[in-house]
């Protein structure tokens, strides 16, 4: 085996793809080649990406277990709220707070 060819041969040692097959609708083959050939690729670069972008999007499976698992976390949490009269009091303060120091910038 020649230089170029063992260094072929040691490419595709380190690089392996599985070969598949799918059936494409004519319409979907041609609309495949002309996007492939504008972007100068192949069709199977084009067939990979999209794999990948699907593979790497969440299952709205797992999205919506993740979104379970947050709000039984949140209502598992006890509320650090305080008491309805503690709450208007503090609003207020910070109203009067706020409106002194309007007053006092006006003259």
């Amino acid at each position: 085996m020649g230089a170029t060819a063992a260094r072929h041969a040691a490419m595709y040692d380190t690089y392996i793809m599985k070969r598949t097959q799918i059936y494409l609708e004519a319409d979907q083959d041609r609309r495949l080649a002309a996007r492939a050939s504008g972007n100068g690729v192949t069709k199977s670069t084009l067939i990979r990406e999209a794999i990948e972008t699907y593979l790497a999007t969440p299952d709205h499976a797992d999205q919506l277990a993740q979104f379970r698992a947050a709000i039984e976390a949140v209502a598992d949490a006890p509320a650090q709220l305080p008491d309805g009269a503690s709450y208007v009091e503090t609003i207020r303060s910070a109203d009067a707070a706020r409106q002194a120091e309007l007053d006092e910038r006006r003259g």
